[in-house]
């Protein structure tokens, strides 16, 4: 069997809806942080784009486009949806797969849950059958899609919104195969963003979303994909990350093994392949005091994969064009972080990418490539290793084993919570309420709560609407 049909199969059987309880509550983790972060976004009008043109493709009233108490198809929804869970990158990522699971799994599951009238346990069930395949397809080619110049999360996340989007359209396992072929078609993704500071890279998630989801109907339409979508001559591996894969890659320990377990939360809103390095530098500074004009050379040791996207080229990432672009710039983040003890939403501002002091500071912010035996096994998992060389000859050294946020070093309740409250800045009472209703998915009789709740939460205040 393929490895579309084994994933198939699985996705519309009792396997999802049967995870065992620590995954289902893992998954509504995941989708409570996605929603915060789409309310944070939408309520800063930063996918003000992405929200506009949804709202125009207009289409039957199935679902709620966030932040404007306006109703359109399902596909528009989604467009809107998956770019503004990532438009500020502070969206979770699986790190074996280098990609933004929530964002491509949430849209497809809010714009088509709504659409059908699907219960919570329904939505959650299709929720972790679309966790499983993004993660799964990610991982069986580890960083593969970004050496070819392909963001991930929209080469497999196209992917994982079909099956979202099948099962809760109640496909069959061909009509299901066939939506995998047809997403194939349309995944895609480029990373040549990090050329330029551009945005684009924040929608790749919404085009994933609403092609899956596209990708869904056509098949229940009578078109049809190729069942060899994923290890084909031609197909997502060889064509778009130059490899041939096993079937058996995609699908081993499939409902025994669950990577939805394995997705990491942000502390930080920029790109995950430094966090590891940010949270070295906080270990670093913990029990010294050290002030920025002590500071001669930072010292950075950094995995392959992670330097050719935050750390090269130097001298361009030293002064990061536009607050994107700083998302992706190691040096940049270090620097902000020593200056100002943190890194959050409005480290990325375009008011604090203008300060002098902390370029300055970034151009004595050295990495050093580790070899990548050494570095761990991919990327986003590796350890974290600092060096702070002072003025007077003192050096401060700081290591993590990983970066906070991880399986093995996750986010409490606490912190989750505080993260959403953050992100949503809005009525405490109305706050709290999706909160809860997001982690007892389960128990909804539908969407409608959850989305009118998001909706208002994430339109923008008045003055942010000028």
């Amino acid at each position: 069997m393929t490895a579309a049909r084994v994933l198939a199969e699985w996705a519309l059987g009792p396997g999802p809806a049967g995870a065992p309880p620590e995954v289902r509550e893992a998954a509504c983790r995941h989708l409570l942080d996605g929603l915060g972060t789409a309310v944070a976004a939408g309520r800063t009008r930063i996918a003000a784009p992405a929200v506009t043109v949804a709202r125009g493709l207009g289409g039957p009233a199935e679902a709620t486009v966030l932040g404007t108490g306006e109703r359109g198809s399902a596909v528009a929804a989604a467009l809107a949806t998956g770019t503004l869970v990532h438009a500020l990158d502070f969206d979770d990522t699986h790190a074996g797969g280098l990609v933004h699971a929530t964002a491509v799994v949430l849209p497809a599951a809010l714009a088509v849950g709504e659409e059908v009238g699907a219960s919570g346990a329904e939505v959650l069930a299709a929720a972790v059958a679309g966790y499983e395949t993004v993660c799964r397809v990610a991982a069986a080619v580890p960083h593969g899609f970004h050496t070819r110049g392909l963001h991930a999360t929209m080469s497999c996340g196209v992917m994982s919104a079909a099956v979202v989007a099948a099962r809760l359209l109640r496909l069959d396992a061909d009509r299901t195969v066939d939506a995998l072929g047809i997403a194939g078609s349309q995944a895609g993704g480029l990373l040549e963003f990090l050329s330029t500071g551009a945005s684009t890279k924040q929608l790749h998630p919404g085009f994933a979303s609403a092609s899956g989801i596209l990708a869904a109907r056509l098949a229940a339409a009578g078109a049809t994909g190729p069942d060899s979508v994923l290890e084909g001559p031609h197909g997502l591996y060889a064509a778009l990350a130059g490899r041939t894969v096993d079937a058996g890659a995609v699908t081993a320990g499939l409902g025994e093994s669950w990577e939805t377990t394995r997705i990491t939360v942000k502390p930080y809103p920029a790109c995950q392949l430094m966090h590891v390095t940010l949270d070295a530098v906080a270990e670093a500074l913990r029990g010294h005091e050290v002030r920025v004009s002590e500071v001669i050379e930072v010292v950075a040791a950094v995995h392959p994969d992670s330097a050719a996207i935050v750390c090269e080229p130097a001298e361009r990432k030293a002064r990061p064009r536009t607050p994107y672009d700083a998302k992706f710039s190691l040096p940049w983040s270090v620097a902000a972080l020593l200056l100002d003890g943190e890194v959050t939403l409005a480290t990325y501002s375009p008011q604090s990418l203008r300060r002098p002091e902390v370029a300055e500071l970034a151009a004595r912010v050295r990495t050093v490539v580790t070899p990548a035996g050494t570095s761990g096994t991919v990327a986003a998992d590796a350890p974290g290793r600092v060096l702070l060389r002072l003025a007077g000859g003192r050096v401060i050294e700081g290591r993590v084993p990983g970066s906070v946020g991880g399986p093995d070093r996750p986010l409490g309740d606490i912190e989750l919570d505080a993260k959403f409250t953050a992100n949503v800045a809005g009525d405490p009472k109305e706050t709290a309420e999706l909160a809860r209703r997001v982690r007892g998915l389960a128990d909804e009789p539908d969407l409608s709560t959850i989305a009118a709740l998001a909706d208002r939460l994430a339109r923008p205040a008045p003055e942010e609407q000028r």
